[in-house]
């Protein structure tokens, strides 16, 4: 059987099916969770919900799935009003956090058991379940059972499981937070693979800032019942829309500084500040943009983060403690006063200090 025969998606035309969000609103009990959410992604692409915990992010993915019923507004999905449709009548695939295995069943009998529910005959479904597992890497593991394979194995499960319904949209709730560091690594990389493979629209849930800039072709940030900002990692990091968003992404955090600004002097740290006027000022400055060695700003070393192939080097200026990144720490120790400087576009107006 071809590859083409077992799974053929229109997205690979580019007439594949997007979801669209409009005035999607709910809440628990008195507990607003999100109000008013319009978002639109677009056929075929990998697009991540990320946010931290309670942000709604698990509860917007439910709705789109059809598991949770939104108070109030609209899920479409490609020109289709899905609101009064079931799970099962939505032509979703969706990976949980615990991948929901079947324990007493083999592999083969996992992977295949979404095409019985359908109504294809056992044996085709055997064959389908069998070039599913084969193109993800697991054809060995057929007639084992989950508790006989590794973590890593068993998230290559239950993609397969998805997938293997031939979803028009595929949906991830955190399917990675239960591997160890290595193996998501080597997970997420495999995703990507996977997703482009099959061109899928793709909306993975995640609360890791950096495993959403490293897969997605864009990202939603989610916070305080609202999304903060849509776009690609890049416009994202270098771009931060609110201070929320500025703060949220990137690792370790921004720096968030109070500065005062006059006759276009900064204090008390020096940076660029172009087209503001006098005033006090709420800046957002990247760590990696802090380059310790020479500059117009002093500081005193107060600690250190050994992070492998970089040290996060923390620094007092007046009251104010900061973060910068440096590759080589070796002359460095805590107490040692030192002159740095923040490099242009490493720094982000975020409002004014009363804000």
């Amino acid at each position: 059987m071809s590859s083409s025969t077992i799974f053929s998606n229109s997205n690979k035309d580019g007439q594949g099916t997007g979801v669209r969000l409009e005035n999607v609103s709910k809440k628990f009990g008195r507990l607003t969770v999100f109000n008013n959410v319009n978002l639109e992604i677009n056929s075929g692409e990998l697009f991540s919900l990320v946010g931290p915990s309670g942000s709604g992010k698990t509860t917007l993915l439910r709705i789109i799935a059809g598991l949770e019923v939104q108070d109030s507004g609209h899920v479409y999905i490609g020109s289709k009003v899905v609101d009064m449709l079931g799970p099962a009548k939505r032509n979703i695939g969706m990976v949980f956090q615990d991948y929901a295995l079947y324990p007493n069943k083999t592999i083969m009998e996992n992977i295949m058991s979404p095409l019985l529910v359908k109504g294809v005959k056992r044996e085709q479904a055997m064959k389908e379940a069998e070039e599913m597992a084969n193109r993800l890497g697991i054809g060995e593991t057929l007639e084992r059972k989950p508790g006989q394979i590794s973590g890593g194995q068993q998230q290559r499960v239950a993609l397969a499981r998805a997938l293997i319904k031939h979803p028009d949209v595929f949906l991830l709730d955190e399917p990675f937070s239960n591997l160890d560091a290595q193996l998501r690594f080597s997970a997420r990389k495999f995703l990507k693979q996977v997703q482009r493979e099959f061109g899928i629209t793709t909306i993975y849930v995640t609360h890791d800032q950096s495993e959403a800039l490293s897969i997605s072709d864009r990202v939603a940030v989610m916070g305080g019942g609202m999304i903060h900002q849509v776009g690609s990692p890049k416009e994202i990091y270098s771009y931060p829309a609110d201070e929320f968003t500025a703060i949220f992404i990137g690792s370790p955090p921004l720096n968030v500084v109070n500065v005062k600004v006059e006759k276009g002097n900064v204090s008390p740290i020096s940076v660029h500040m172009d087209g503001v006027g006098d005033g006090s000022y709420k800046v957002g400055i990247r760590p990696e943009s802090i380059v310790i060695g020479s500059g117009p700003n002093e500081a005193t070393i107060t600690d250190f983060e050994y992070a492998g192939r970089e040290t996060i080097v923390y620094l007092k200026v007046a009251d104010t403690e900061i973060r910068s990144i440096v590759f080589d720490a070796s002359n460095l120790k805590v107490g040692q006063k030192v002159m740095f400087d923040v490099q242009k576009g490493g720094t982000h107006v975020l409002g004014s200090e009363a804000d």
